[in-house]
Parts: structure tokens; C-alpha cells; sequence
């Protein structure tokens, strides 16, 4: 194992200003990512500068380098000047404007809320010098103007690199409405009392997702899990088992529907034949948000939380239920301040558990391959630690790489002591290690 990166200070002669080398990830065409050292500028007044510890590879990530300068948040002009990718991404903050000096200080640790308020771009997708993937950014004076730089006294890194995953599933749940009755007001979130399903949820967002569900003060009656992996799907059942769901006063069923030849009715004979209130796709094929749209209830709400890297996706939508039943289709992406302040307080309360769904960590290097490669990979959430240098490791590893190197030894035991998944005593483990 190496030691940190160097940010080295330079002088730029012809601009005279100071400027960092950093080493990052940035997008320059389709499917085109490259890990670069390059130089990125002292920060302006109104900047601050970040050092990235913790950074989560998510699927969206695949989408955007996928479409390039097709994306809606991605510029056109990216082979000329590369945006740098990432925005699950959390560390400390190193440098403040004066223009923010009373608002943040040095050496605290800080979250980005990746949505900004009323713009398409966003970090990792549409600046030079804004995004996760790299040991070092900067937040531009408006992000921040927008509260989107957020300060934290406590959390480990990957904690609050993965809230920001947790944050667009909250949002997803607020999304949602239903008619108020008697008027044309609507109440947002699920139908309490109601039928939910998550179908494709059995992914470390779906895992998410129906944690958040059992936690909610506004439950629905009954959730129904769905996802064509069997072994995915049963894995999720032993983490989250159907007696945690009595627990929490809701009903939680798993379901696999390539085993029947039409799941509808299957689906819908859970519910009395009342379809579901709130419907979550949590996964790209069009036949699955056509399944979502069929089994819809009466007012019933479907948020399309998934999507392909296809601009010209399309499904079949049964306009005839939408008149009758004044059902709804909505999009989600991404969330609020709000969400990301709930989704913050639910990890610190202990209330979900973000390491569930890690499987994997790396270094900086790893970030090119893990990204190209993500669909292909076994196991789940992937995280980056980009001070770093290290492979990507799966932590089912860690045993038998300790047999030769202690480091691992101490992580294997660290992650033993948590019921084999990732947590703060390793992640310290791990930066003081590279920190010699």
C-alpha cells in the first residue's frame, strides 16, 4: 500500500495565480474517463476547496459517461475541457473564501447536496473542478450560495458519502402524491395505510429503500419487494427479513416474477385486487414500468426512480386508466436540502445503516475500471477512497489478503466485529494506514 498523494502548490506565470495539482477522473467523450494529475486553481473569494476522502461509484455515473455530451447535465464542449465525474462524495474542508469564513471552517467534515435548485448542471456531471472523483475540488460560490455545501461534526466518511445515495431515495418517497379529497390540493408522499411496491428493489438502493419504508412515521400497509435475481432477492430477505417487517407494523413481501408467465395477476391478488398506491421502479426495462403502470390503483402514483443510459426510452402507458383512475407517472432524481438533512439525521440516529449495501472498497486507481465495468461486477455498492492507491477489494477478501498482509488482517477483524460489513473502525484503519 502507497502513501497519500502530494497536492503540490505551483505558480502559474501567466495567469499569477497559485494553482493545485490534484489527480482525478474527468470525462472527455463516450466512455472516455481518464485518472489525470492536473492543475486546478486557487480558490476566489466566494469558493471553498475540498479534499475528498470518500467517494461512492453510482450507477447513474455509468449512465452519464455512457451518453457523454449527450447527457442533459453534461456540457458539449467536454473533449476540449473534461468535467470531472462523481457526486456521491464527502471529506474535509480545507480552504474558505472570505466571503463564507463565518459559514464553514477549516478541518470540518462536510456532505454536497448534488441537486442544485433550479439548474440542470450539477457536480460530477458539468464543472472542471466540481465533482467527487478526485483527491481535491472546489464548490463554486453559487452552489454554495444555494445550501449546498453542507458542514458535519460527526460521521465516518463513507457515512456521508452514501447519505447522499440515501437522500434521492428519500426524495423519491416525498415525491410521490396522492388527490386530497373533496379538492384539487394533493398530499405529498405515500398513501398511508396503502399498498407500495418497489419493483427491481432489490438492489443496494432498493436495500435503501425499504429500510427507509419500515422507518417512515407514515406507513403503508403492506410493501411488496420485486426482482428477477434470485439470488440477489434472497439475499435482501436475510438482511431484511419478512418478521422485521410485522415488527414495524407493515406487511413485506419478496416476490421474483419471472417465475410465473404474467406476474399482474400474481401482483395484484396481494392486494385484493385493489393495486398498489404507490409504485417505485427501481429498475430500467420499459417491460417493468409497464408492469407498474397495469397495476396501479385508483389515484395510484408511479415514480420512475430508474432509467437507461437510451434518451429515446420508451413504454407503453395505459392512457385509458389514467383518465378513469386519475393515475399519475412521475420522475425522480436526486432531492432536496431537506431530504439530505433527513437522510443525515436517519444514519446519525442510527436509524439505517449505509454499509448494508458496500461490498467493495478501492483507491483512486480503481475508479476508471470499477465505473467502465460497474454492470459486470459482482456484489453491490462500490466505494473510493481517493487519497488513495488500492485495488478494488470486495471485504468477503479481506480474510484471506490478511494471511500476507496485516493491514487486511485488521480489517477482516475490524469488519467482523460489525457482522462482516464496512465501518468506521475500518475506514480508520484504512486512512491511517496510508497516512505513514
Amino acid at each position: 500500500m502507497n502513501n497519500y498523494h502530494n497536492a503540490t502548490l505551483t505558480f502559474d506565470k501567466l495567469r499569477g495565480r497559485k494553482t493545485m495539482k490534484i489527480k482525478g477522473v474527468r470525462l472527455y467523450g463516450v466512455k472516455d474517463i481518464r485518472l489525470e494529475e492536473f492543475e486546478i486553481p486557487d480558490i476566489t473569494e466566494d469558493e471553498v476547496l475540498l479534499k475528498i476522502e470518500c467517494n461512492g461509484i453510482a450507477m447513474s455515473t455509468l449512465k452519464e459517461i455512457t451518453l457523454a455530451q449527450r447527457h442533459l447535465r453534461v456540457p458539449k464542449n467536454i473533449k476540449k475541457k473534461p468535467v470531472l465525474i462523481g457526486h456521491e462524495f464527502s471529506g474535509t474542508i480545507v480552504k474558505v473564501g472570505t466571503r463564507w469564513k463565518d459559514d464553514y471552517q477549516e478541518g470540518k467534515k462536510f456532505v454536497i447536496v448534488p441537486e442544485i435548485p433550479l439548474q440542470i448542471e450539477s457536480p460530477g456531471y458539468s464543472y472542471p473542478y466540481f465533482g467527487g472523483a478526485a483527491t481535491y475540488c472546489i464548490v463554486p460560490g453559487d452552489v454554495i450560495e444555494k445550501g449546498c455545501l453542507i458542514q458535519r461534526e460527526t460521521g465516518a466518511f463513507y457515512e456521508l458519502a452514501q447519505a447522499q445515495a440515501l437522500y434521492s431515495v428519500v426524495s423519491s418517497f416525498h415525491s410521490n402524491y396522492h388527490s386530497k379529497q373533496g379538492s384539487h390540493d394533493h398530499i405529498s408522499g405515500i398513501k398511508e395505510g396503502g399498498n407500495t411496491i418497489i419493483l427491481g428493489g432489490a438492489g443496494p438502493m432498493g436495500l435503501m429503500a425499504i429500510r427507509y419504508v419500515l422507518e417512515m412515521d407514515r406507513k403503508p400497509k403492506r410493501l411488496v419487494i420485486t426482482d428477477t435475481n434470485k439470488e440477489r432477492l434472497e439475499k435482501v430477505r436475510k438482511i431484511i427479513p419478512v418478521e422485521e417487517g410485522r415488527r414495524h407494523g407493515v406487511e413485506l413481501y419478496y416476490i421474483n416474477p419471472s417465475m410465473v408467465t404474467d406476474s399482474v395477476p400474481v401482483l395484484l391478488a396481494m392486494t385484493n385486487e385493489k393495486g398498489y398506491d404507490d409504485v417505485f421502479v427501481y429498475a430500467p426495462p420499459k417491460c417493468v414500468a409497464e408492469i407498474g403502470n397495469r397495476i396501479m390503483a385508483m389515484d395510484g402514483c408511479m415514480n420512475i426512480y430508474a432509467a437507461t443510459a437510451d434518451k429515446n426510452y420508451r413504454a407503453g402507458m395505459n392512457i385509458y386508466g389514467s383518465h378513469y383512475l386519475k393515475t399519475k407517472l412521475i420522475g425522480s432524481s436526486g432531492g432536496l436540502r431537506s431530504d439530505m438533512v433527513e437522510a443525515l439525521e436517519l444514519i446519525e440516529n442510527k436509524k439505517m445503516n449505509p454499509a448494508i449495501g458496500i461490498t467493495h472498497i478501492g483507491g483512486i486507481n480503481a475508479i476508471v475500471d470499477t465505473t467502465l465495468y460497474l454492470k459486470k461486477m459482482p456484489g453491490s455498492k462500490k466505494i473510493i477512497y481517493p487519497q488513495i492507491d488500492l485495488p478494488l477489494t470486495a471485504i468477503e477478501d479481506f480474510r484471506k489478503l490478511g494471511e500476507t498482509d496485516p493491514v487486511f488482517a485488521q480489517l477482516a477483524d475490524a469488519c467482523s466485529n460489525h457482522g462482516g460489513l464496512w465501518n468506521s473502525e475500518a475506514e480508520s484503519i484504512l486512512l491511517k494506514h496510508f497516512e505513514k
